[in-house]
């Protein structure tokens, strides 16, 4: 689904990521692990095209999106649910919602499946969205992505700040989104809930890939999760 090969990417004129390479096949789950400022969140951005890799390659579904407008990335099939939310403060919920939908070559959630899982948006689609608790404000914006049919999601720190029920909502997106055969990205400071759902791991450290493999088999290896991850887990 998605090959991203030897990219490096830049703020200005500060290096942030060095020759970084991962792949995600259809219906997998891959974990990018590491300590705040490993770059987590600037491999996201450089899929995206918001960051722009100066160097390597950027492949999704075969065709190379490096150098690709970020809207025309999103309407090939790329959700985002950024860590800040990103939503309009002073739009309803219901409008909030409406404004992930697109076309794309994948299908689209219903409105009907998003409050399934996330029930309380039954009840707040009249509401403005300054007035939303964190949680609530995250099921919105996972709402608006799925939305827009993404073949791939990225997650930026999707556990953070939520009460652990709502956390388990999440991880249940994530498991019906594998099981639908939609990829997904999943930056995570704790990496316990990451490993939980994830098929493979790759473990950033200063912009560089310290360490890719099976997510079962860093879980297998205590001595092996202490040494990568350290008070992440």
């Amino acid at each position: 689904m998605l090959d991203v090969s030897a990219i490096d990417s830049f703020y200005g004129e500060t290096q942030a990521l060095f020759s970084v390479s991962l792949s995600v096949e259809a219906g997998e789950v891959l974990a990018l692990l590491g300590a705040n400022g490993a770059g987590k969140t600037t491999v996201l951005r450089s899929i995206l095209g918001l960051t722009r890799a100066r160097r390597g390659d950027i492949r999704f579904q075969g065709r190379s999106i490096t150098a690709s407008a970020t809207h025309d990335i999103a309407c090939g099939g790329i959700g985002w649910v950024p860590d800040d939310r990103r939503l309009c403060p002073t739009l309803t919920v219901a409008k909030n919602l409406s404004l992930g939908e697109k076309r794309s070559a994948f299908r689209a959630w219903t409105l009907g499946e998003i409050t399934e899982i996330f029930s309380p948006l039954k009840y707040l689609m009249s509401r403005e969205a300054e007035t939303l608790s964190g949680g609530e404000m995250q099921m919105v914006a996972i709402g608006r992505a799925l939305l827009g049919g993404p073949g791939l999601m990225l997650f930026d720190e999707p556990s953070q700040g939520l009460a652990p029920k709502i956390v388990d909502d999440v991880m249940t997106v994530i498991r019906r989104l594998k099981a639908a055969g939609v990829a997904s990205i999943i930056v995570e400071q704790n990496a316990d809930i990451a490993l939980s759902v994830a098929d493979r791991v790759v473990v950033l450290s200063q912009g560089h890939v310290a360490w890719s493999g099976e997510a079962a088999a860093l879980n297998a290896d205590p001595a092996l999760k202490r040494r990568l991850l350290g008070g992440l887990s």
